[in-house]
Formats: C-alpha cells, sequence, structure tokens
C-alpha cells in the first residue's frame, strides 16, 4: 500500500496507531497487523492487531504500548480489558483499538477475517509513509 492509497481522516489517530504498531514490533510483538477500520466501523478509525509466544509478553506488550502511547502522543486508553488473563488483551483509545493476542488465541478467533474489506496500512519506519498535511 502507498502514501495515496491512505486516507487519512484523523491525523492524531493515524499517528496513535503507528505508535502502537513499532512499538510491539520493537517489542517482539508478532505479525503485526494495522487495519483502516474507520468506514467499516464508524467508532473507531484504527485496529492494531498482534500476538505474543506467552502470556507475560501478552502484558509486557500492552504496558509498553500504553507507556509509549503517552510518551509520544499524550494519550492514554479510555479502557483496558483482559489484561489478567493475558490472552487477548484490548487496549482501547476510543479511534484505535489495539488488539495483543496470545498466538493460539489470534489463531482461534482469526479477527482479522471478519475485516477482510479493510485496508491494511503500512506501519513500518521505513514504509515512507505520512499522513497529509491537515
Amino acid at each position: 500500500m502507498t502514501a495515496e492509497d491512505i486516507t487519512v481522516h484523523d491525523p492524531e489517530a493515524y499517528e496513535l496507531a503507528m505508535v502502537c504498531a513499532r512499538t510491539a514490533d520493537s517489542e517482539h510483538g508478532l505479525e503485526v497487523l494495522v487495519l483502516d477500520v474507520g468506514d467499516t466501523l464508524g467508532v473507531a478509525g484504527y485496529f492494531v492487531i498482534l500476538h505474543a509466544g506467552n502470556r507475560r509478553l501478552v502484558r509486557t506488550l500492552a504496558d509498553r504500548i500504553e507507556e509509549r502511547a503517552r510518551e509520544r502522543c499524550g494519550r492514554s486508553p479510555l479502557r483496558v480489558e483482559g489484561a489478567g488473563e493475558q490472552q487477548w488483551v484490548l487496549v482501547d483509545y476510543g479511534d484505535v483499538v489495539v488488539h495483543i493476542f496470545l498466538d493460539e488465541i489470534r489463531r482461534f478467533y482469526e479477527i482479522e477475517r471478519l475485516y477482510t474489506d479493510a485496508p491494511r496500512v503500512a506501519w513500518a519506519d521505513d514504509a515512507g509513509l505520512q499522513p497529509p498535511e491537515a
């Protein structure tokens, strides 16, 4: 996907999604995926989906994402669900929702299949994507 393929409706949400995805990747999150679900859902702009190989890493990823979002974007989640079970932690910022799965739980639910029509957003630092000027 190129920058021309993406319409960034909310630059702040886009930036938060990028920070969350890059943090997940740098902290050993696996198969990090960013979906633009804004046109599909209306209640959130982006989903960040990833998994980890063990429960401890699921929790660590959630903590690191929260820390980095606060540092870089000045944002704290509206709610966090599933932290106690450490199988599927949902970090909800309202406009961005981060789903951190234990590997087998992600494979079971296959949440990506529910949003096959949602565009995938390139998130890597070297992707060269920048949101358009607001």
